[in-house]
């Protein structure tokens, strides 16, 4: 059965990309909740970053169509930017500035009116946990802090929906669980609805409603966590994810990509 279109935060419709003879991404049919945390894992390579940019509007499809927030990809890319924030792997806060100045920047390239600018910025550093850390240069703060802030910069404007590349890459246990806490508190206070992609089985089952594993650009399996599980019929979410993906990935080793990761984190750690 359908949803109806007001629960509907994004929908996919054989949305496909092609770089020359390489499918990356093969006719995605894809529909994610409002208000829901939506997993998209699968080894590199597997199109999930390229779905999210996609998304985002920040690359064209090759063929097909998707709504994000309501708004079309193809003919509304403004009023999905309006409506989205994105943390990638790479590092977007400015080491050379505070806190504040980061958070002050990014409110006047989403348009905040000046006159809530001050009271929108310190509300989001205490949501996440930053307020002492207000007037503190960014290149003195934890790689924890440092993603708690990127998270900041992306909700700033109060988006529908909230998109987040392997969020926890490189961060230490204690860091990974406030990140993890944070964002389902988004969820909670909110509604942002979020959609993140994670080689970590443990953060895909602690923070997923729903789970789609990718393998070479289409989806391999989809569902809870423990729906998964029971396809699969195990216990370990890494099991679930060999069982859907594969002990060995076919999908060709992109450096680029690998090379970034290793890059953010050790920036991170």
């Amino acid at each position: 059965m359908q949803l109806p279109t007001t629960d509907i935060a994004i929908q996919t419709d054989r949305l496909t990309r092609s770089f020359g003879s390489n499918v990356a991404v093969r006719e995605l049919n894809l529909t994610v909740r409002s208000g829901e945390i939506f997993g998209l894992l699968g080894p590199n390579g597997a199109g999930k970053t390229t779905t999210i940019k996609m998304l985002t509007t920040m690359l064209p499809p090759s063929s097909g169509a998707a709504t994000v927030a309501g708004h079309s990809i193809l003919c509304d890319s403004i009023g999905v930017r309006k409506r989205i924030g994105y943390v990638s792997q790479m590092i977007s806060a400015d080491g050379a500035l505070t806190g504040f100045e980061n958070l002050l920047l990014f409110a006047r390239i989403y348009n905040v009116p000046r006159r809530k600018r001050t009271q929108r910025i310190d509300e989001t550093l205490a949501f996440m946990g930053l307020t002492e850390a207000r007037d503190k240069l960014v290149c003195t703060y934890s790689g924890g802090m440092i993603r708690r802030l990127e998270i900041a910069l992306s909700m700033l404007h109060r988006p529908e929906v909230l998109f987040l590349d392997e969020p926890t890459i490189g961060l230490d246990p204690a860091a990974r669980l406030q990140v993890w806490k944070r964002l389902k508190e988004l969820l909670e206070t909110f509604g942002t609805t979020i959609l993140l992609t994670t080689h970590d089985m443990e953060e895909a089952e602690e923070l997923c409603d729903r789970i789609a594993i990718m393998k070479e650009g289409v989806i391999a399996a989809e569902g809870s966590a423990e729906e998964l599980k029971q396809r699969a019929g195990t216990e370990s979410m890494n099991q679930v994810f060999i069982h859907f993906a594969g002990e060995f990935s076919d999908s060709k080793p992109n450096f680029r990509d690998i090379n970034r990761a290793r890059r953010t984190a050790k920036r991170l750690g």
